[in-house]
């Protein structure tokens, strides 16, 4: 699949390309995305590279991953990142950082909003599911102000950097932004 450029009111979300490799390794020095991301630590000039030069295409190429820079519309001002991958038939997974001079800004929010109706609607998605650390407060809040429902806590769900830790989990249904399912959803009867 060929990248997809999303535009929401304040907001440019378009893939990332080689001339991006700077921001993204600029942002990425953040003590706060190296903690509670998967990145790698210390993250170095080339996994920007790596990332932007091959994770990225490759992900749009084989549609298994597809990630966002997210822009500023006046230019090449990198607020954030954010991907949508694919866990299991018509189920993907968000993720995402902010940029620590444009946090609380409400662009996250704004911008996962955006992909995961993108995806609802192109990708044939009928669940998105956000995962976070527990602790990591400020990705819940994006999350929750994104409509997700918080599902509750997964036990030694998420390796970060060698150390298995409990997540939060959350999820995002097409019917939570008004849009139809590809698939019926039969909701357990109580």
């Amino acid at each position: 699949m060929d990248p997809v450029t999303l535009r929401t009111d304040r907001l440019v979300l378009r893939t990332v390309e080689a001339r991006h490799a700077d921001a993204v390794y600029a942002a990425a020095q953040d003590p706060d995305i190296q903690r509670w991301t998967t990145i790698p630590a210390p993250y170095l000039r080339e996994h920007a590279q790596s990332f932007t030069q091959q994770v990225v295409p490759d992900g749009w190429a084989c549609g298994s991953m597809f990630t966002w820079g997210v822009f500023l519309p006046e230019g090449e001002e990198l607020v954030g990142m954010l991907s949508i991958t694919l866990r299991s038939l018509g189920t993907a997974e968000v993720g995402f950082w902010g940029t620590k001079e444009h946090r609380g800004n409400g662009y996250l929010t704004e911008a996962t909003r955006a992909a995961a109706h993108w995806a609802f609607a192109r990708a044939s998605i009928d669940r998105v599911e956000w995962r976070a650390e527990v602790g990591n407060a400020p990705s819940r809040a994006v999350a929750e102000r994104a409509g997700f429902t918080i599902e509750g806590t997964l036990r030694s769900a998420v390796n970060n950097k060698g150390v298995r830790r409990d997540c939060w989990v959350g999820s995002l249904l097409p019917s939570d932004l008004g849009l139809p399912s590809t698939a019926p959803y039969l909701p357990a009867q109580p």
